[in-house]
């Protein structure tokens, strides 16, 4: 038999029971702050050919409505770490943004050049022979494309982000 006057072993339960009940709020706790604290994924473009696609987060900027500069545009359309996939001239690309980047509106260029108007749609075809056609500003077998996020502006000329890749003529 206990030594414990009548009651005293339910009072020692419940405060267990309240130690485990205030560990766990605080277990619950410190992993919302962890969450609360990461960071917010960047806005992804895809270009699909055929059954490929590819996909990525921006080359630069494309978090918040800060302006590119220039110098950085130019920089980031000549980035070399980009993602490349491979078109046959006859099929037909499509490109694909978040609806982040579409709210912003976007246009895709090629060779630094605009080769649509911009727009807010998620999506967009351009055939496959315009990437290697001269009287686009095509050279040779591969081409440099970007998707860039504009202000949200109709006809802005600011940009807020750039997802670049390459496109490689298949043979």
């Amino acid at each position: 038999m206990t030594t414990l006057p009548r009651g005293a072993a339910a009072l020692g339960h419940r405060a267990v029971r309240r130690r485990r009940a205030v560990a766990a709020a605080g277990a619950v706790s410190a992993g919302l702050l962890v969450l609360s604290a990461c960071d917010k994924p960047t806005p992804l473009s895809t270009i699909t050919v055929g059954s490929d696609s590819i996909s990525s987060e921006a080359t630069c900027g494309g978090e918040g409505d800060e302006a590119l500069k220039t110098a950085d545009l130019t920089k980031c359309l000549q980035s070399e770490d980009i993602e490349t996939i491979t078109v046959d001239p006859d099929e037909t690309v499509r490109f694909g943004v978040d609806p982040d980047i579409a709210d912003k509106r976007w246009t895709i260029l090629m060779n630094g050049q605009p080769l649509t108007e911009d727009s807010k749609k998620t999506y967009r075809t351009v055939p496959g022979s315009v990437f290697f056609n001269a009287q686009y500003g095509a050279q040779g077998d591969s081409t440099k494309v970007a998707v860039v996020a504009g202000n949200g502006k109709e006809g802005g000329q600011t940009f807020t982000g750039v997802w670049a890749f390459e496109l490689k003529k298949d043979d």
